[in-house]
C-alpha cells in the first residue's frame, strides 16, 4: 500500500509511480489519438462535411450518454471502495481480537513464563500471517519459518490453513480448561475472541471470492469504448484537430476510473493500492510479543 502526504499537491501532479494508470493506458491513448486524427482528417479535408443536423444529433447523444456513464462510474467506484474499506475494517477487527485474546490469556495464565504462553505468543500472530497468504492464494508453508513456528509442521497445506490455526488455538485452550487453568466463565470470554478470527476469515473470503458481476464489468468497458469512439464525430467541427488531445484526455479519465475500481475491488492482492495485510500481521506479532513479555 502506498503511503503519502495528502497535502502535497505538487508531488501528486508531477510525479508518476508504478501504480499510475497513465502508464497502463499509454498504448490505448495513442490508439485513440490516431483514430481521432484519422476522423478529423476525413471530415475536414476529404469529405469536407459541414455541421448538419446529423452531427447535432450525435452531439446531443453524447451529452445524454455522458450523464449515464457518469452515474455508472460513480456506482462502480463506490462499490469498489466499499469492498476495500470493508476489508480494512475486517483486518482492524483481527488486530483488536489478537490483542484482546493475548491480554486475556496473559492475565489468566499468570506472570510466569511457560510452554502455553510461548505457544500463544507464536500461534496468535501466526493466524494473521497465514490468513494474509491464504487470501493471496499462496502456500503459507513456504512463507513462514518452520523453526520459529514449529506448529506449522502439523498443518496440511492441501486444506484450509486459517481453520487449522484456529483449531490449534481451540485445542490448546480446551486442554487448559480441562487442566483447570482456565475457568468456565473465562472460557466464554475467550471464545468470543477466537470466534472473531474465523468470522474475519469468512468475511474476507466473501470479498475475495465474489467479484463484481462479469456482465456489469464487461458492459461498462464496452460503454466507455463506444462512447469515446463517437466523440470525434461531433467534436471535430467545433474543435478541429484539438479534438485529438481532448478525446484522449476524456478517455484517460474514464478508463482510469475503471482501472482504479478494478484494482481496489480485490483489496487482498499485491497491487500498490491493496491493503498491507503482511505489514498488519507483522504489527500483530510485535504487539502480541509485547503483551506476553
Amino acid at each position: 500500500m502506498i503511503t503519502y502526504n495528502p497535502k502535497d499537491w505538487f508531488t501528486f501532479v508531477f510525479r508518476f509511480h508504478k501504480a499510475d494508470t497513465l502508464r497502463k493506458l499509454i498504448p490505448l491513448i495513442l490508439g485513440i489519438s490516431v483514430y481521432c486524427a484519422l476522423i478529423a482528417y476525413l471530415e475536414l479535408n476529404v469529405f469536407k462535411l459541414a455541421e448538419n443536423n446529423h452531427m447535432k444529433n450525435i452531439s446531443m447523444m453524447n451529452t445524454l450518454l455522458s450523464f449515464v456513464i457518469s452515474m455508472l462510474l460513480v456506482f462502480r467506484t463506490n462499490t469498489a471502495y466499499d469492498r476495500w474499506w470493508e476489508g480494512r475494517k475486517l483486518w482492524g477487527a483481527l488486530v483488536n481480537s489478537s490483542r484482546n485474546l493475548s491480554i486475556k490469556l496473559n492475565a489468566i495464565l499468570g506472570p510466569a513464563e511457560d510452554d502455553d504462553k510461548k505457544f500463544f505468543r507464536r500461534v496468535i500472530p501466526m493466524y494473521a500471517a497465514v490468513l494474509s497468504r491464504h487470501l493471496q492464494s499462496e502456500q503459507t508453508r513456504l512463507a513462514l519459518d518452520t523453526e520459529e513456528h514449529h506448529e506449522i509442521a502439523q498443518l496440511d497445506s492441501s486444506k484450509h490453513l486459517p481453520n487449522q490455526i484456529a483449531s490449534l488455538l481451540y485445542k490448546r485452550i480446551t486442554r487448559l480448561y480441562e487442566q483447570g487453568r482456565i475457568k468456565g466463565d473465562q472460557l466464554i470470554v475467550i471464545n468470543q475472541e477466537l470466534q472473531t478470527f474465523t468470522d474475519v476469515c469468512g468475511a474476507c473470503e466473501r470479498i475475495k471470492n465474489t467479484p463484481i458481476p462479469f456482465s456489469y464489468s464487461v458492459f461498462l468497458k464496452k460503454f466507455i469504448f463506444f462512447y469515446v469512439m463517437t466523440l470525434p464525430l461531433s467534436f471535430v467541427f467545433s474543435l478541429g484537430y484539438l479534438t485529438i488531445p481532448v478525446v484522449a484526455f476524456i478517455f484517460y479519465v474514464l478508463a482510469s476510473l475503471e482501472l482504479i475500481a478494478e484494482e481496489i475491488e480485490d483489496p487482498f492482492g499485491d497491487d500498490a493500492n491493496d491493503l498491507p495485510t503482511q505489514k498488519i500481521s507483522e504489527n500483530i506479532k510485535k504487539h502480541v510479543g509485547e503483551i506476553f513479555s
